[in-house]
């Protein structure tokens, strides 16, 4: 909340294809404490429309923007391969910087923005917008207070049509990142163990069908679905537990809790205790849907976001989090060319 002695944070864009326009709608309208001032893109054509009814300045040069804007954060909302060369200019110019994922393209690039971060004394994070779905977060927090007890499975399915934005890379790294994001911020452990299946079907140069599983340290088995093979869109992601069953449904932004009696009615036997022996048996019970306040997920991630720089808090993603899930994408469409279950040292130096 800004205030008389508390300016609004000068917020810019670089990139202003569907998801950029959706970064410059928000930073412009529902960000409270900061404003947009400047754009960039090298198609005029879409800085003219960004623009139209705003008084942020367009660019068709983002390196001049990012000279003479005086910006406080930006978002990198370009191609990847673009991703380290303007968040290295965003951080010389002294702006902090959220850069939609994947956060590049290899290791090594990833590893140069997170190391010019540090030395600048700037903010890098990553455009993880799962994370910030309200479902998500309130999934998050009802696991973290062992609601479910013990969890056993984590299974994500992400379904439909091909994208004609997407040229560059296969289903895998777009869309499985969000995935193996979630999938670490919820249950808090790393995997040692995966393999994947993958067929390239419609799509003619990358993958379009994609089907993985990962064993992590702590027990849980993780699943993935994903494909643009699919006539409608689907995203929800199931957690299983001692205690019952959740479903998140990201679109929708509900969240429905499936309980498991005979779990109640051992914890009640002995007398509210923690859970500590087995769990002998699982039955069908009542379904609960949990009150959820929605909310844009880009709204909340670009608000956090200008919140962290205020504050000077840590990243709402860190940058690390977001190299280590690009890792085992990448790991995963291995494991499909191969054939072969990767673990032991190679999986452990991909989330080192």
């Amino acid at each position: 909340m800004t205030d008389g002695t508390t300016r609004p944070l000068r917020a810019g864009v670089i990139g202003l294809g569907m998801m950029g326009r959706n970064h410059v709608r928000v930073w412009d309208e529902a960000v409270d404490g900061a404003e947009l001032v400047a754009v960039a893109d090298p198609d005029r054509g879409a800085v003219a429309r960004a623009t139209n009814g705003r008084r942020a300045a367009g660019y068709d040069d983002p390196n001049r923007m990012l000279a003479e804007a005086e910006l406080d954060l930006v978002s990198i909302v370009a191609p990847t391969s673009l991703h380290l060369p303007l968040t290295l200019a965003a951080l010389e110019a002294g702006t902090n910087v959220l850069v939609e994922k994947p956060i590049a393209a290899t290791r090594e690039e990833a590893t140069e923005m997170i190391d010019a971060a540090a030395a600048a004394g700037k903010m890098l994070t990553v455009g993880h917008i799962e994370r910030f779905n309200p479902a998500i977060r309130e999934l998050h927090r009802r696991l973290s207070e062992g609601e479910l007890g013990r969890v056993f499975q984590i299974s994500a399915t992400r379904l439909g049509p091909f994208p004609a934005r997407i040229r560059d890379v296969g289903v895998v790294v777009d869309l499985a990142p969000h995935d193996l994001d979630v999938m670490r911020y919820l249950i808090g452990s790393e995997p040692i163990r995966i393999f994947a299946e993958a067929e390239r079907r419609i799509h003619t140069e990358h993958e379009d069908l994609f089907n993985g599983i990962m064993k992590f340290e702590n027990g849980v088995i993780g699943i993935l679905n994903i494909n643009w093979l699919t006539a409608t869109k689907r995203r929800t992601l199931t957690v299983t537990g001692e205690r019952g069953y959740y479903v998140a449904d990201y679109i929708a932004q509900h969240l429905d809790f499936y309980a498991n009696p005979d779990a109640q009615a051992t914890w009640q036997n002995r007398g509210g205790d923690a859970f500590g022996g087995p769990i002998t048996s699982v039955a069908e019970g009542e379904m609960t849907r949990r009150s959820i306040r929605r909310a844009e997920p880009l709204a909340v991630e670009l608000d956090e976001f200008a919140r962290a720089v205020r504050e000077g808090s840590p990243p709402p993603v860190d940058p690390h989090d977001a190299m280590v899930a690009l890792l085992l994408a990448r790991r995963m469409v291995e494991s499909a060319l191969t054939g072969e279950v990767i673990t032991g040292a190679a999986l452990a130096e991909t989330v080192a």
